[in-house]
């Protein structure tokens, strides 16, 4: 079983991965003799490398996905791996649970909270420790899907010195391998999926999980990070973006109710914007071709949506944004809130009630700003003392976050703690936020050093 236990500290690696932690866990029995890495030269270490991927890509073509942890671990060894096994987190973003493989054994989930896998998955950074009875080294790597954190890798080899930095190299870039085999294999089963799971979800969710886009999304000067809660009971919300030539769109949807009839009525929505975005429309001619879609099905009588559809040019950092009946975003520069981004709202959608085209916001983004998008069921939780959380204690918290340097992704992590783990406010309803950040140079703390 998982723990935390005192013990040795490491030597740091001359990238300064290490760090003094030990995870106070038993070694995995090694089996069968393999080749250590003081076997291995740098020169033989690419040769085996490539041979490493290579077979990967040929047995992975026709493997079932309950056969990846086992697959990726065997083929580690050519390496000098002694054991592999892959932690995936779940859809709380609480825990890292293993995937089961030979290696994993009877290995239990790990909370992200204070552990050494934890550290690793929050921080994207690479951990060397020794294990616990000083017979060889655990490495902890983020599992990584472009930017987007899936979960980590634990690791172990023989010798009691930190890895040598081309091993640690050829080990984050086989991580980033195997959760770009999850990730594909995930389109077609659902063990991975069953395994993310540790509440029942209901249809509702079900519908929202399989439209929106991945939580993260990270390019040169760009970073955009979701948040969409409760992740197992939504019932309203959604959210969508694409990077386009340029252009980032993103929007936020909030349908009237709760349940699958909500859900469905948000899921309409999400087709419509994107349907109109692929067209080329921009959030104006978006939000008239959203409302006209939803406006004319009779099934959808009195039914509607609200939303905020904006879109950020990056070159130059020029926002426009257009509201139906939504809270206004928040900018923040400097790591402090320094405005709301009021503009007239229209009509929710879905009414028809649109007299005119929408009023357009237009803001001149600075390097460094971050803009948050959300849903009122951040700003409507309840703090213990039964006061709402507000749009102001929201950028409280953004800005806190901001001036600890962390990107956005662990930002809106340690927000859903905060609200739903520490007790610093109860849900009453769905809650969703996308924060992005221009040109703040945190896109490289989703990756680790050897990226």
């Amino acid at each position: 079983m998982a723990c935390l236990a005192a013990g040795a500290a490491a030597a740091v690696t001359p990238s300064g991965h290490a760090v003094a932690a030990h995870e106070g866990c038993a070694p995995e029995a090694s089996g069968t003799r393999r080749q250590t890495v003081t076997d291995v030269t740098t020169t033989d270490l690419d040769a085996q490398v490539g041979v490493m991927v290579q077979e990967v890509l040929r047995r992975s073509r026709l493997s079932a996905p309950e056969d990846l942890g086992r697959m990726v671990a065997e083929e580690g060894r050519r390496i000098g791996l002694d054991s592999l096994v892959v932690f995936l987190v779940d859809y709380e973003q609480r825990t890292l649970v293993p995937v089961p493989s030979p290696d994993a054994g009877e290995r239990k989930p790990l909370s992200i909270s204070g552990t050494l896998a934890g550290r690793a998955f929050a921080s994207a950074v690479i951990l060397d420790v020794e294990d616990d009875f000083g017979h060889g080294r655990r490495l902890w790597l983020p599992l990584l899907d472009g930017t987007e954190r899936i979960g980590v890798v634990r690791l172990t080899i023989a010798g009691d010195r930190p890895a040598p930095e081309p091993l640690l190299t050829a080990c984050e870039r086989y991580a980033h391998l195997i959760a770009l085999l999850v990730v594909s294999k995930s389109a077609y089963t659902d063990f991975f999926e069953r395994l993310r799971r540790t509440s029942p979800m209901t249809l509702g969710s079900e519908l929202i999980w399989e439209l929106v886009p991945p939580l993260v999304l990270a390019s040169e000067g760009l970073v955009l990070s979701a948040l969409l809660e409760p992740c197992y009971d939504i019932g309203s919300d959604a959210f969508d973006y694409a990077f386009n030539h340029g252009v980032l769109h993103f929007a936020v949807f909030d349908a009237m109710g709760h349940g699958l009839g909500a859900a469905g009525m948000s899921s309409r929505a999400l087709s419509a914007y994107r349907h109109s975005r692929r067209a080329g429309d921009g959030p104006a001619a978006t939000y008239a071709a959203i409302d006209a879609a939803l406006a004319g099905q009779e099934e959808l009588a009195s039914r509607f949506v609200t939303a905020l559809i904006a879109e950020l040019e990056f070159a130059t950092g020029e926002l426009r944004w257009v509201s139906a009946g939504h809270p206004a975003p928040l900018l923040l520069r400097d790591g402090k809130l320094v405005k709301t981004l009021e503009v007239a709202p229209s009509p929710p959608l879905g009414l028809g009630l649109a007299s005119g085209p929408p009023v357009e916001g237009r803001e001149a983004l600075q390097s460094g700003d971050m803009v948050l998008l959300y849903t009122d069921g951040l700003t409507e939780a309840r703090r213990p003392g039964g006061e709402l959380f507000t749009a102001e204690r929201l950028g409280e918290f953004i800005e806190r976050e901001a001036v600890s340097g962390r990107a956005a992704p662990e930002i809106l992590r340690r927000m859903r703690e905060a609200i739903i783990e520490r007790g610093a406010g109860a849900l009453n309803d769905d809650a969703t936020a996308v924060l992005v950040e221009w040109q703040r140079g945190s896109e490289r703390l989703l990756l680790p050093d050897t990226a």
